[in-house]
C-alpha cells in the first residue's frame, strides 16, 4: 500500500472504524437476485484440531500479505487478504461482475448453494431489524475504512483443508460472492478478503460452529517475508505467552485494554491507548496526540545524531538520510530507541508488548531509514490505535475468541509449525 507511492495504501481492508452498512442502500448499489433457489447444505463434527496456512508478502515493499485457500470442486486457488480487522471472507465473482478490480486468478463462479436472508450467520451482517430485499438470498455490503467496498450475496462452497492431525476434511463454508467492488487506495491485485475477525460469518467462527476447531486464530509474520497463519490452539504453549484481556467495548475487533506507549524504556504522555491489533494494516496507526508526541521524542532523540529528514523520499511520511546509504535496521540501531506498549490486564500487573527498531522502522529503497509508525485521526481512524504488521513481525500473536484474551510470543515466523510448541 503506497501514499501515492506513499502509503496511505497500508490501512489494508481495516473493516469498521469508520462504520459500515450491511445492507446495500438502494441510492447507493442495488443489490440482486443472483441464483435459483438454494440447495441444502451440509455439516460436519469430527475432534477439533488446528489448521496451518503459508503466508506470502512482506510490510515493505510490498505492503500486504495474503494466503492461499482453495476452494470449490474441483478446488482452485485463490490469494486472499488475511484480515483480523473484519469478518466476512469473500471472493470476486462472476455473478456476473459489475465491477471487479484486477485479479490474479479468474473470477471465481459460485456454486448455487444460496445462503438465504433468514439464516443467523446472514442476520449477523445486518443491523437488527432488517428487511429482506430477496428473502431466497442473502445480500451483503461490506465497507471498509480506506473507502472500499463489496456488495454481493452470499453462498456456500467447499473448503478442502488439511489439519493438523492429519485428517483432511471438506466442510462448506458460507463465503461472499462480491459481484460489486470500489477499491481502496489500499487495494491490492488479490482475489478477495479473509475475514478472521469474531462475527458469526467468520470462516473461523463457521468452523468452530461444526465442531472442527477452536475459536482461535493467530498469525506470524516475518521481518523478512512470509509466515504463517493458523486456526486452533494445539501450536502453541499457553504458558509462554503473554495474555492481555480483549476488550468488550469494542465488539467487532481484536482490541485490547488501555495501553501506555513505552519509549526506550520510559514512560511517556501516552496513555490510556485503546488499540486493535489488525493484521489487514501493513503499518501501525497512532492517534493524532500520540502520534505527534513519538515525533517529537524520535526527533529530540536524533537532534545530536548524523541524520537528516529526507524529504524528497515519499516512503512514508517521515524518513531521514544518513552520511551514507543504510542497507539494514542494524545500521541505525545506535540512533533510535525501542519502543513497548504496556497493557493493564485489569490487575496489578500489566502485560508488555515490545517493539523493537524493526517493529517500527524500515529501511526505503532509497537507503533512508523511514518510521512505519502514522497518523491515524489523519488517515480518518479518528482516536483509534491500530498495530499492524509491521510491529508484530517475529511474533506468534494470538486472539482466543472462547476465552477473550489477546496473546503473543516471541517466534520464527519463517518456518511453518508441524506439531505443538514446533515454533517456541
Amino acid at each position: 500500500m503506497e501514499i501515492g507511492k506513499v502509503v496511505m495504501g497500508v490501512l489494508v481492508m481495516l473493516l469498521g472504524l469508520s462504520g459500515w452498512s450491511a445492507a446495500a442502500d438502494p441510492q447507493h448499489r442495488r443489490s440482486k437476485s443472483v441464483f435459483p433457489e438454494p440447495a441444502p447444505s451440509s455439516s460436519i463434527n469430527i475432534v477439533r484440531s488446528s489448521l496451518v496456512f503459508p503466508l506470502h508478502g512482506n510490510v515493505y515493499p510490498m505492503g500486504y500479505y495474503y494466503v492461499t485457500l482453495n476452494i470449490g470442486q474441483p478446488p482452485k486457488p485463490y490469494f486472499l487478504d488475511p484480515d483480523t480487522g473484519s469478518d466476512l471472507t469473500w471472493l470476486q465473482c462472476d455473478a456476473p461482475c459489475v465491477r471487479c478490480t484486477k485479479a490474479p486468478h479468474p473470477l471465481y463462479r459460485p456454486t448455487n448453494d444460496l445462503v438465504i436472508c433468514k439464516e443467523p450467520i446472514c442476520a449477523s451482517l445486518h443491523p437488527p431489524g432488517h428487511k429482506c430485499e430477496h428473502p431466497q438470498q442473502c445480500d451483503y455490503e461490506v465497507e471498509y475504512a480506506d473507502g472500499g467496498s463489496s456488495l454481493g450475496v452470499l453462498v456456500r462452497d467447499s473448503f478442502p483443508l488439511n489439519f493438523t492431525n492429519g485428517l483432511q476434511l471438506v466442510p462448506r463454508l458460507a463465503i461472499g460472492c462480491g459481484y460489486d467492488q470500489i477499491p481502496g487506495p489500499s487495494s491490492h491485485p488479490l482475489d478477495g478478503v479473509l475475514g478472521l475477525g469474531k462475527g458469526k460469518s467468520s470462516i473461523v467462527s463457521q468452523l468452530n460452529d461444526q465442531g472442527v476447531i477452536r475459536n482461535v486464530v493467530g498469525h506470524c509474520v516475518s521481518s523478512r517475508g512470509g509466515g504463517f497463519l493458523f486456526f486452533g490452539d494445539d501450536l502453541y504453549d499457553s504458558s509462554r505467552v503473554v495474555w492481555t484481556p480483549m476488550s468488550r467495548d469494542q465488539h467487532a475487533h481484536y482490541s485490547s485494554g488501555f495501553a501506555e506507549l513505552i519509549f526506550g524504556g520510559k514512560t511517556t504522555v501516552s496513555k490510556n491507548l485503546q488499540v486493535t491489533f489488525d493484521s489487514g494494516s501493513s503499518y501501525t496507526y497512532l492517534n493524532s496526540l500520540a502520534y505527534q508526541s513519538l515525533v517529537h521524542l524520535v526527533r529530540r532523540e536524533l537532534s545530536d545524531k548524523p541524520l537528516r529528514e529526507a524529504l524528497d523520499d515519499q516512503t512514508l511520511p517521515l524518513c531521514w538520510r544518513g552520511r551514507r546509504p543504510f542497507k539494514s535496521i542494524r545500521d541505525v540501531k545506535k540512533f533510535f530507541k525501542p519502543l513497548a506498549l504496556s497493557f493493564a490486564d485489569g490487575r496489578r500487573s500489566k502485560s508488555h508488548y515490545d517493539i523493537p527498531l524493526e517493529g517500527y522502522l524500515i529501511i526505503s529503497l532509497k537507503g533512508n531509514v523511514c518510521m512505519g509508525i502514522l497518523n491515524g485521526t489523519e488517515a480518518g481512524l479518528q482516536d483509534f490505535n491500530v498495530l499492524g504488521d509491521i510491529s508484530m513481525q517475529d511474533k506468534m500473536v494470538i486472539y482466543d475468541n472462547e476465552k477473550y484474551l489477546i496473546g503473543w510470543t516471541p517466534a520464527n515466523c519463517d518456518r511453518l509449525p508441524k506439531f505443538k510448541a514446533a515454533i517456541l
